[in-house]
């Protein structure tokens, strides 16, 4: 079925009057030229487009760099049979030394020209293989040098009982804070004597009672007899006991 329908015209004077309307209602107090790009703002401070991209914040500081030259530090690990050192722990329960014994120790320590008592070592060795053809073990070791007020030094990596080892420096205290490098363990009489020399980066220059030119690594090495005694000319500032 078609359906039929009319359709009114549009008087043009009420479309004027409509449009004259609504220009009443959304009118602006200055004229919006937008082919010009005048546009009026009533923003009490502008915005721009440099001020947006080139407003750039403080810099930060720049950092102070590490210091990156290489510091030698010689001492004297001597265990003197005082300090129940070191305790042997089989947890492998087997009459040859075997992966997962133990040995906690500590020892003392001494300057390089072994004229100074300086501290002592701390720490455990983990024994992760016995080597018959070289009469020895094959330990993990973690331990720590300390140095009295002056802080301390953590090493951890491989010991030999039958050759020379190198083992990271892992970190440290006092002064030696942000410490890294190695440190050549060098064996002379195991376990009772042994020479370190640590190669050190990232801290300040070392005091001088600390670098005394070293005496050469030797079985028949001893400290001096005040450094023994711990005579106060002979230690460092509370050296560690």
């Amino acid at each position: 079925m078609a359906l039929s329908t009319s359709v009114k015209p549009i008087s043009s004077v009420n479309l004027s009057e409509h449009r004259r309307g609504l220009g009443s209602k959304f009118s602006y107090p200055n004229p919006v030229q937008f082919h010009g790009l005048n546009i009026s703002s009533r923003s009490p401070k502008p915005f721009t487009t440099t001020a947006f991209f080139f407003n750039k914040s403080k810099q930060a500081e720049p950092v102070t760099p590490k210091p990156t030259k290489v510091q030698e530090l010689h001492v004297y690990e001597l265990n003197e049979r005082d300090r129940s050192s070191p305790a042997v722990l089989k947890l492998s329960q087997k009459p040859v030394n075997s992966l997962g014994d133990l040995v906690p120790f500590t020892n003392k320590l001494y300057s390089g020209d072994l004229q100074k008592r300086v501290g002592i070592t701390a720490g455990l060795c983990l024994l992760i293989q016995h080597v018959p053809e070289k009469k020895g073990d094959r330990y993990e070791a973690i331990y720590s040098f300390y140095f009295g007020d002056y802080g301390h030094l953590a090493v951890q990596g491989p010991y030999l009982t039958y050759e020379d080892t190198y083992l990271a420096v892992t970190g440290g205290s006092g002064i030696f804070e942000g410490a890294y490098g190695q440190v050549k363990l060098h064996q002379i009489i195991f376990p009772m004597k042994l020479f370190y020399t640590f190669y050190l980066k990232g801290i300040p220059d070392l005091p001088a009672e600390l670098l005394g030119n070293p005496v050469p690594p030797s079985p028949a090495v001893e400290p001096s007899a005040a450094a023994k005694a711990t005579e106060p000319h002979a230690t460092i500032p509370n050296f560690t006991k």
